[in-house]
Parts: C-alpha cells; sequence; structure tokens
C-alpha cells in the first residue's frame, strides 16, 4: 500500500508518515519498481500502535522505546503519565477558574482585568497578611468575583484573613450563599464550619433556610453556629439546640442570650420555658445545669419563667434553691 492511501486510512499526514520513517519509528518494508515506499499491513499495525501510544501523551521517543525494547515495563511510564496528566489538569482548572472570576467581574478595559488578576494571585498568597491585604485593598468600583471569594473562605485557616473574606462576600454581587453553601455539602467539618459562619453574616432568606438546615448537621460546633445564628434570625426551630447549649455548658450565655431575644415573639416565651423545664425534670441530680438552666429563664419574659424559678427556690438541691430565691428576687425588685 502506497503512502497516500495509507495516509487516508490511518488519519496520518503523508510529512508525518515521512517523519516517523526518519526517526525509525515505522520504515516501509518495501518500494515499488519506480522507487515509491510501500507499506505492509504489519507497518500499518504499527502505525497504529504509534498513535495509539501518542494518544496517551506519549512521547515520540519513548514510543521507540516502548516498541522496540522487550524489557520494557509500562507501569513506571503509565505512572509519571498519570502524574503530568493530573497536573496539567489542575493547572488547566485553575485556568479556568481565574478566567470565569475575570468574566465575571464583567471588565470594562485590561486595567479591570488587571486588578482581578492581581486580587486572585493574593488569595493564593502563603502570606496571611498578603491575602488579608488582597481583600481589603480591592477596587471599590470593581466587583469582586463571588467564586474565588467563597473558594477562599472555605480554605481559609487564618482567623483574621476570613473575617476579611466575609466581609467581602456580604458586599460582592451574586449568588453569595449559593456559592459558599457547597462547603456545608463537604466531609471535613471544619470547611462546613468555614460555610456556615459566612452564611450567618449573609442577609436573606436563602440564607436563612440554609441556617435551618445546618442545624441537623452531624458536627456539634456546627450545629452550635448554626443555631446561634438562626436563632438571632426568629427561627424557632433553633430552640432545642440552644437549650441543649444551655446543659451543655457550651456558649451558654450566649445561647441563654438567643433564647431570650427569640421569646420576645408572640407564644414563644411559654414554649421556650417549657423546653427548659423539660430539660430540668431530664436532670435531676446535676446541681451545675439546673443552675446554668435557672440563669437561662432569667432571660425569658412572662409568668411561666418565673413561675419556673420560683419553684426552683424550693429545689432539693441548696445550691439550686439558693441561685434560685437569688434570682427571683433580682427580678421582682424595682427595675428588675
Amino acid at each position: 500500500m502506497l503512502i497516500g492511501e495509507v495516509a487516508r486510512r490511518c488519519g496520518v499526514s503523508t510529512r508525518m508518515l515521512r517523519h516517523y520513517e526518519s526517526l525509525g519509528l515505522v520504515r516501509p518494508t518495501g518500494r515499488t519498481v519506480g522507487g515509491y515506499r510501500e507499506y505492509s499491513a504489519a507497518d500499518i499495525r504499527r502505525i497504529f500502535h504509534v498513535e495509539g501510544l501518542r494518544s496517551l501523551g506519549m512521547s515520540l521517543r519513548q514510543i521507540g522505546r516502548a516498541l522496540e525494547d522487550p524489557a520494557f515495563t509500562p507501569s513506571a511510564l503509565v505512572g509519571d503519565l498519570v502524574r503530568r496528566t493530573e497536573d496539567r489538569l489542575h493547572r488547566e482548572r485553575e485556568l479556568l477558574e481565574r478566567l470565569r472570576a475575570i468574566d465575571a467581574s464583567a471588565p470594562s478595559g485590561w486595567q479591570d482585568v488587571l486588578r482581578v488578576v492581581e486580587l486572585l494571585r493574593g488569595l493564593g498568597s502563603p502570606s496571611a497578611a498578603r491575602r488579608q491585604q488582597a481583600v481589603l485593598a480591592r477596587s471599590e468600583d470593581l466587583p469582586v468575583p463571588v467564586d474565588p471569594l467563597a473558594k477562599a473562605i472555605l480554605a481559609e485557616s487564618d482567623p483574621n484573613v476570613a473575617g476579611a473574606l466575609r466581609w467581602a462576600l456580604a458586599r460582592a454581587d451574586g449568588d453569595r450563599v449559593g456559592s459558599v453553601a457547597a462547603g456545608l455539602r463537604s466531609d471535613d467539618a471544619e470547611v462546613r464550619r468555614r460555610a456556615l459562619r459566612a452564611i450567618a453574616e449573609l442577609p436573606g432568606t436563602e440564607a436563612d433556610t440554609v441556617l435551618t438546615e445546618a442545624l441537623g448537621d452531624p458536627d456539634p460546633t456546627v450545629r452550635r453556629l448554626a443555631a446561634l445564628a438562626a436563632g438571632r434570625r426568629g427561627a424557632l426551630a433553633a430552640v432545642p439546640v440552644l437549650a441543649a447549649m444551655v446543659v451543655e455548658g457550651t456558649n451558654d450565655v450566649e445561647a441563654a442570650e438567643v433564647l431570650g431575644t427569640l421569646s420576645l415573639d408572640d407564644g414563644h416565651a411559654d414554649r421556650i420555658t417549657s423546653v427548659l423545664a423539660a430539660e430540668l425534670a431530664a436532670h435531676p441530680g446535676d446541681s451545675a445545669v439546673r443552675i446554668r438552666l435557672a440563669q437561662a429563664l432569667t432571660e425569658l419574659p412572662g409568668s411561666a419563667a418565673r413561675d419556673v424559678l420560683r419553684q426552683l427556690g424550693r429545689d432539693d438541691d441548696q445550691a439550686v434553691a439558693l441561685v434560685a430565691s437569688a434570682l427571683v428576687e433580682a427580678l421582682e425588685a424595682p427595675g428588675g
């Protein structure tokens, strides 16, 4: 088969076939009477072998070695190709994210493009101070793209930089809640905590919904963060978690204050009082828990909470009774 027909059948240009010949990769077996290259069936199979290995990213030199050396083992080379391909894909993904971020900022000129590039470079700095500076030094007339901010928030471990990033996200345009909420699906509890802290600072019903859903997170810290944030927004669903925080003694003062704020809504005070009273009944012999619950009851308006406190003033546990009596006295004093 002559070179032109081989090129058509194999999908390889005649120029490339001549290049293969010059490298010794595929030499035509014979020549016609007129001196033209003539390829055998074995030659064509070798061409397909070369093309197949090229499709894996192998160089022509590597291909020649693989085809000629019977002792050549592919495992090491294939493993190296896998690593190189993964590195290339990682760089390509980074480039794609950078381009999308620039596109999302709707730049009006190359100066806008360069400012976004500078922001992205700053966010990728190993220096926490440099990352924070990149966020705080943003141009007020250039929208900060949401996606790179969200990605940085979910990865940031420095509390100062994380605070600056959340501040910037709250002022950015775009789907702020949705971009960060993806972090709540992470298997890493710390990533979920970072996402929740950011969402807690965003307004709107979408953020309210995400915070309420996070009350069922398996990580206790995530649940507590969600309860404090959702409770401040008036979500009654946060009450059980807030009450549990009082019982456990974890941010119990803050949790009690949020319960008090929730109790200001019509009909909520009696319901929250019932939840705290149930916790008292569930911990009859734990003085510390009962004292914390008594202190939480002082945050609630209405007669129901004071009635429970008066009952605690007659508690069998002398320490609990003394604290509850003192709290009642303080509440009933003029101006209390």
